[in-house]
């Protein structure tokens, strides 16, 4: 492949037309095929980490950098004795639990990725762990007497700012400056509205193959709808999984494949009255945090 088409890849096949976005991509496409280093990806909820760090692991498959899986770890679920043995392993007999030996997340990101997804929610002892990790690619299983390898190559989602973690003594300096060589933001879908009508093309296509069948906008139900979607004051706090989420949502409720001015005002409702109620808006989040309630 050339540089334009892992590019393209890396956008899901997305004609992209935010001038930021597609340099951000053209610089990871950069970086995820020249190094082997630790990749960062920032972002809010429903930004696309997770299928950017999929589409890495593609890129760097092409490469030939890597031949193994991608194994995707959640660290918000990694808390106590049993996250630990699910990420290194376990050895059988530990703590008298006969029967219970497990391999653990890292040796089967052996030769592959090991993505560690929402890493913010890792506490402090798991950090300390997974940077002798990182480091070294050796690590003890749970009962283990002796150190097993597994080499990966590491890509790191986080939705909160690392460094203000950091600052409040929450999150590990020294894994922080590991994982912060290569550090990209992705940015919400409220800085990306000129890319609303090509990702409304995706998802229409995406719901046609899960689905099983053909979907089309009434021309006013599209024009009305791409409105709503621009609209400064529409702020998508689930960015483009709110968004896909609306489209299949359409998609469903349509009767013979067509979505018309009606049911895209009713989504508009629904939309709206899920925002509320979640009080998703940043600018209240901030102020919640700053006043308490």
């Amino acid at each position: 492949m050339i540089a334009q088409e892992y590019s393209d890849l890396l956008k899901g096949g997305i004609e992209t037309r935010n001038t930021a976005y597609n340099g951000l991509i053209s610089q990871i496409e950069h970086v995820a095929g020249a190094t082997r280093a630790p990749i960062l990806l920032l972002g809010e909820t429903g930004t696309g980490k997770t299928q950017l760090a999929e589409r890495i692991h593609t890129l760097k498959l092409d490469r030939r950098m890597i031949k193994g899986r991608m194994v995707h770890v959640n660290c918000a679920t990694l808390s106590g004795p049993d996250g630990i043995a699910m990420l290194f392993g376990q050895r059988r007999g530990y703590t008298g639990q006969a029967g219970s030996e497990r391999n653990g997340l890292l040796r089967e990101a052996d030769g592959g990725v090991l993505f560690l997804d929402e890493i913010d929610e890792l506490g402090l002892r798991e950090q300390a762990v997974i940077l002798h990790a990182i480091e070294t690619g050796r690590y003890y299983p749970l009962g283990a007497d002796y150190e097993v390898t597994s080499q990966f190559q590491v890509i790191a989602g986080a939705n909160r700012d690392l460094r203000k973690l950091a600052a409040d003594g929450l999150f590990r300096q020294d894994l922080l400056s590991r994982l912060t060589a290569c550090t990209f933001e992705i940015p919400p879908l409220r800085q990306r509205r000129e890319d609303t009508e090509p990702n409304l093309i995706f998802e229409l296509a995406r719901a046609e193959r899960e689905l099983g069948a053909q979907y089309g906008f009434n021309l006013d139900a599209r024009e009305r709808y791409l409105k709503f979607c621009r609209d400064p004051a529409t702020l998508w706090p689930g960015n483009f999984r709110d968004f896909g989420a609306s489209v299949r949502r359409m998609c469903i409720l349509a009767a013979r494949g067509r979505i018309t001015r009606a049911m895209v005002e009713e989504e508009i409702r629904r939309l709206r009255g899920l925002w509320s109620a979640s009080q998703s808006d940043p600018d209240l989040k901030l102020l919640a945090d700053l006043l308490g309630p």
